[in-house]
């Protein structure tokens, strides 16, 4: 049995109820891939919403997640703090945008919804956007002393320090980080099909080479000579006679001398020798 309502409700219309609740606390609003997205006004977040969730027609009343994003080519406000929300009764969701950087602070929305104060501790904690009006905005995912912000995109893959168990101080300690090799480089080339390179353990197997030898063809290489060798080469006809005087039998060789007959055989003119 399908459900009695649709699983996503349609978009039409919200955005002009949105314009018209908000008014000036809207910068503008956009419908990309069936969402709306609603870019406002930081100052004025609690208000807005507030307005979201109270205004017939819109109704917002969850709030799902905060996400951060980093857009560090901007330059100013390089950073977004992105609230997503859901109708449980129009069954519609909206992402409401805001703009900010590691200096200004966004508005809380504890007030309205309390879930927010650990979703605001992670964006604080990934990228360094402050929330004010936040009791207690502390790091929530990453330890206690860590250096910088993991989502940012300045921020190095490798981070700056790496922890271990140190058997000499019986704790754990932090150290810089240390790399035991480099990163390795994937060029998703198929050895079965002909890689242009030599597999880890592939040069064991070869034969040792005197200075100076050639140097082994490709696999790709190998493939159009061995074909280029078959062409060149004509099939052989397989060797038949048409009588016995073809092979050569009876026929005396240029240096051959006459058999020695047996001086106890004596020959009997037109009869066999034994008769």
């Amino acid at each position: 049995m399908r459900a009695p309502a649709p699983a996503y409700s349609a978009n039409d219309g919200v955005i002009d109820a949105a314009m018209a609740a908000l008014g000036g606390k809207l910068d503008f609003a956009t419908e990309l891939v069936g969402e709306v997205s609603l870019h406002v006004v930081r100052d004025s977040l609690v208000e807005t919403m507030i307005a979201l969730r109270d205004t017939p027609g819109l109704e917002y009343q969850q709030l799902m997640d905060i996400a951060g994003v980093d857009y560090p080519d901007r330059g100013v406000e390089r950073f977004e703090a992105v609230y997503c929300l859901l109708s449980l009764t129009r069954n519609h969701r909206i992402r409401v945008h805001v703009r900010s950087d590691d200096t200004q602070p966004v508005p809380s929305v504890t007030g309205i919804w309390p879930v927010a104060g650990w979703l605001e501790r992670e964006v604080y904690d990934m990228y360094g956007v402050l929330f004010s009006g936040n009791s207690d905005l502390r790091r929530i995912l990453t330890d206690y002393g860590f250096r910088g912000h993991p989502q940012r995109k300045d921020f190095p893959l490798t981070g700056y320090v790496e922890m271990r168990y140190s058997e000499e101080a019986k704790r754990v300690v932090y150290e810089p980080v240390r790399l035991a090799q480099d990163f390795r480089n994937f060029d998703f080339m198929s050895p079965w099909e002909g890689a242009e390179y030599i597999l880890p353990g592939d040069e064991k197997a070869a034969l040792p080479e005197a200075k100076g030898a050639p140097t082994p063809l490709k696999a790709d290489a190998i493939q159009k000579a061995d074909a280029a060798q078959s062409a060149k080469v004509a099939p052989t006809e397989a060797k038949t006679t048409e009588s016995p005087a073809q092979t050569g039998a009876g026929k005396s060789e240029p240096d051959a001398v006459p058999k020695p007959q047996n001086p106890a055989v004596v020959p009997t003119p037109g009869e066999g020798q034994n008769q």
